[in-house]
């Protein structure tokens, strides 16, 4: 059947026709996202920063940012206990038991970081202080112990302390700067407040990987007999790692590994 010119501005003038409106090609990327009622559109407004919407958004849907008791949480915990009994392993030369001990703990760290990466609602904020602070406790206490039984330079353990304790004293700082007022006690460690997230660099990763290879030589030196070829391998190692502690304290200190959220 054939519809004259007629019929179809008759049927034109029936209908409710909405005035089209262009939509900006950054908007057309939320777009793509279910309209239905359980998962409602989120569009940015005008001039916000799409990367920080995104981040927003997602960290909204997760039911685990503000929550405490989570597994890789309890495993940084555990591992901060870990710490004083593998320091004084050290300290009175039993260096085989304190090998093991320091093999678990980095077990705990890869565990907690890939759960938290994997399984929705284990990551949260406080985490992501945690692990920093108990990988740090763990490493310090080993480079003193270690420095005390002369397996480690005294520099080397000296320019590690010095930045962690500054990362510390500003991460303290920053927080207090970036806290919407009144500041309280209980606010001030209140994670819902004034959120704050560590990001660590590329370089901050992999001085991790070399702290820790320095401890692990450290304590496996006196038990094998090393030669001249460990000796020269353990000492680019040091020189390595100060040269990156350095280096990703600077990066720290200038506030790229801190996000406020």
């Amino acid at each position: 059947m054939i519809v004259g010119w007629r019929g179809t501005l008759r049927c034109a003038q029936t209908m409710r026709l909405t005035p089209l409106k262009l939509i900006p090609a950054e908007s057309r990327l939320f777009l793509a996202s279910s309209c239905s009622e359980r998962s409602p559109l989120r569009v940015p407004p005008n001039g916000t920063n799409l990367n920080r919407f995104a981040l927003l958004s997602s960290q909204a849907d997760d039911p685990g940012r503000h929550r405490v008791f989570t597994i890789p949480n309890a495993l940084c915990v555990f591992r901060i206990g870990m710490t004083p009994v593998i320091g004084s392993l050290v300290v009175t030369g039993s260096y085989t038991p304190a090998l093991s001990l320091f093999v678990v703990a980095a077990i705990t760290d890869m565990l907690d970081g890939l759960i938290a990466r994997n399984v929705r609602g284990q990551k949260s904020l406080l985490g992501s202080v945690l692990d920093p602070v108990a990988d740090k406790l763990l490493v310090g206490t080993l480079f003193i112990t270690c420095t005390y039984a002369a397996l480690i330079p005294v520099p080397l353990t000296a320019l590690v302390l010095t930045r962690d304790v500054s990362l510390i004293v500003g991460g303290f700082y920053k927080r207090y700067q970036t806290m919407h007022p009144p500041i309280t006690l209980s606010r001030f460690f209140d994670s819902r407040v004034s959120s704050m997230q560590i990001v660590p660099t590329l370089v901050s990763k992999v001085n991790t990987v070399l702290q820790l290879s320095v401890v692990t030589f450290a304590l496996v030196v006196p038990i094998v007999e090393a030669g001249p070829l460990m000796d020269h391998f353990f000492s680019a190692l040091c020189v390595s790692t100060g040269i990156t502690t350095l280096w990703s304290g600077l990066q720290y200190a200038s506030g790229k590994a801190i996000r406020r959220i």
